[in-house]
C-alpha cells in the first residue's frame, strides 16, 4: 500500500486541478488548444495506469481475504498450502486444457512418464469442456486390454466423479501400486449408457517403437509415443530391418503408423522427422514474445531413410505425432492416410519450481512447414480411409495386433524361440486382413515409385 499511495495522491491532485479548471469555462473553452489536449491525454494515461495498479492490488487483497476466510471458517480443517495449491490449479486450468500446476509428487509422476517405468492402467487423457476424455489407450496395457478407446469419457474413479478433480488429480488417482485395482465408470463414444470396469494396475512399459515385416522389404513401423528414447529405438528398429531384409535388397518401403499416438516430447518429434528428411523445415513454434519463436529444420545425416513411405493417423494421433505427420506431408515426403487427427497444436513448457513442484504452461502454438496451425483442426489425411473393425467373431483386438513376441530385441521365453519364417508371414497376413488402413497403406507404399515416375516431366510422352 505504501508503494502506490504517492502515485494515487498525485493523480488525485491532478484530477482536482482538472476539475477546477473546468468549473468556470471562459470563452476559449469551446475551442480547446492542442496543448490542453496533450495535457488531458497525459492525465488520462496516468489515471488509467493508477487504476490498473489499484485493480491488481485489489485482486491480491481479495485473494488474501478469501484465503483467510476459508482457512478460518471452512467446515473442515484445511491448510493454507492446500488452499494455495488448489487456487494455482484453478488459475492454470482456466487458461486451457493443457496448462496445469503440479505438486512435487505430481511433477515426479509426470517425469516418470517420459523417462522410466511407472504403474497404472496405461491411458493418455485430456480435459475437454470439463470432461475427462481418453485420447488413447497405450498398447499392451491393462486399459488397452479392457477395451478403452479414444473418445471415451471417464465419468468417475473409484466412485468419485471425475468432474470434481483436476486433470493431474485424475492421473494420480488412476495410478497406483502394481496389482491393485481401480474402478472406472466409462461412457464409450458410441454408447448411451455408462459402463463400469475394474482394471488391475500394472507396470506400463515405455517401449515406444515396434516394427514388423509385412512383405519382403516392406515394414510396418509403429510409434506409440514420443519419449526420451524414441528416436534411438526407431533407428535400432530400422537397422534391424535393414539387416533382416538384406537378402531381398534392403528396405523397399515403410508404413509409419502414428495411430493412437498421443504425442510426447517436442525434440523427439523433430528428430524422428529428421530421420526421414534431409532438409527443409520440420516445424515452427510461435509464442507471444519474439523470443518464443523458433524454427526446427532437418539436416542431412548418414543414416537418413529415403525409401517410399506412407503415414497412418487417426483421431488418437495428437501433438508430437501431428508434428511428424505434418512435416512429412508438407515436405512431400509421404502421403497421409487414415482419419483426421486429434488437433493439439499447442506447445507446453515444463517449468520446475524451487520446492519440487512444477508448472506445465502453454507457451506457443506450432505450425507445419507450410505455415498451417492444426490447433483444434487436426491433420486432414490426403486419403481418408475410415477404420473398419473386423467381424464380431474375431476374438483378438481389432485395433493393433502387435505383441511382445513381434518386437525386435524382445526377451525370449525360456521354453524356446518363437517360430520364424512361415509363421511370421502368416501373422503379417492375418494382421493385414484385419486392418484395412494398414492394408491400404501397404498397397500405396508399393505403388509410390511408379506414381512418382509418372509425375516426372516427359513421363506421359514416354509412355505413348
Amino acid at each position: 500500500m505504501r508503494v502506490f499511495a504517492p502515485t494515487c495522491l498525485l493523480v488525485f491532485l491532478l484530477l482536482l486541478c482538472g476539475c477546477g479548471a473546468q468549473a468556470a469555462p471562459g470563452p476559449e473553452a469551446a475551442a480547446p488548444q492542442p496543448a490542453k489536449d496533450a495535457a488531458k491525454s497525459q492525465k488520462e494515461q496516468a489515471r488509467d495506469q493508477a487504476k490498473e495498479k489499484l485493480n491488481k492490488y485489489d485482486a491480491a487483497r481479495r485473494f488474501s481475504q478469501v484465503l483467510d476466510l476459508v482457512e478460518r471458517n471452512y467446515v473442515k480443517d484445511v491448510t493454507q498450502s492446500d488452499l494455495i495449491n488448489g487456487a494455482l490449479k484453478g488459475m492454470l486450468q482456466g487458461l486451457d486444457p493443457h496448462s496445469t500446476f503440479m505438486t512435487s509428487d505430481e511433477y515426479k509422476e509426470m517425469q516418470e512418464t517420459t523417462s522410466g517405468e511407472f504403474f497404472g492402467v496405461g491411458i493418455e487423457i485430456s480435459l475437454e469442456n470439463g470432461q475427462v476424455i481418453v485420447v488413447t489407450p497405450i498398447e499392451d496395457t491393462p486399459a488397452f486390454r479392457a477395451g478403452l478407446q479414444p473418445g471415451d469419457v471417464i465419468l468417475s474413479i473409484d466412485g468419485q466423479p471425475a468432474q470434481e478433480l483436476s486433470l493431474q488429480e485424475v492421473v494420480s488417482r488412476i495410478r497406483g501400486a502394481k496389482g491393485s485395482e481401480v474402478e472406472l465408470t466409462i461412457l464409450h463414444s458410441n454408447a448411451k449408457t455408462p459402463q463400469t470396469v475394474r482394471i488391475t494396475r500394472d507396470a506400463i512399459p515405455l517401449i515406444s517403437v515396434k516394427s514388423k515385416q509385412l512383405e519382403d522389404g516392406y515394414y510396418w513401423v509403429r510409434l506409440t509415443r514420443f519419449s526420451e528414447r524414441t528416436t534411438e529405438e526407431l533407428k535400432e528398429a530400422l537397422k534391424q530391418a535393414q539387416k533382416e531384409s538384406k537378402a531381398a535388397g534392403g528396405i523397399k518401403g515403410i508404413v509409419l503408423d502414428l495411430r493412437n499416438n498421443p504425442g510426447g516430447l517436442l525434440d523427439q518429434a523433430v528428430s524422428v522427422s529428421d530421420t526421414f528428411l534431409d532438409n527443409g523445415t520440420i516445424v515452427s513454434i510461435k509464442g507471444r514474445e519474439d523470443g518464443a519463436q523458433r524454427t526446427y529444420s532437418a539436416r542431412k545425416q548418414a543414416d537418413d531413410i529415403d525409401v517410399p513411405m506412407v503415414v497412418l493417423v487417426n483421431a488418437g494421433s495428437a501433438s508430437a505425432s501431428e508434428i511428424v505427420a505434418g512435416a512429412l506431408r508438407d515436405q512431400k515426403r509421404a502421403p497421409i492416410l487414415g482419419e483426421r487427427s486429434f488437433g493439439k497444436g499447442s506447445v507446453q513448457n515444463i517449468i520446475p519450481l524451487a520446492d519440487g513442484s512444477g508448472l506445465k504452461l502453454t507457451v506457443a502454438l506450432y505450425y507445419t512447414p507450410n505455415g498451417s496451425s492444426i490447433q483444434a483442426e487436426g491433420i486432414v489425411p490426403d486419403f481418408e480411409v475410415v477404420f473398419e473393425p473386423p467381424h464380431a467373431e474375431d476374438k483378438d483386438s481389432p485395433r493393433l495386433l502387435l505383441r511382445e513376441q513381434d518386437l525386435n530385441r524382445h526377451l525370449e521365453n525360456s521354453k524356446g524361440k518363437p517360430a520364424k519364417g512361415k509363421a511370421a508371414k502368416d501373422e503379417a497376413k492375418e494382421q493385414l486382413a484385419r486392418d484395412n488402413q494398414l492394408r491400404m497403406g501397404l498397397q500405396m507404399v508399393k505403388s509410390l515409385p511408379r506414381l512418382q515416375e509418372l509425375q516426372k516431366p516427359g513421363a506421359a510422352q514416354a509412355g505413348k
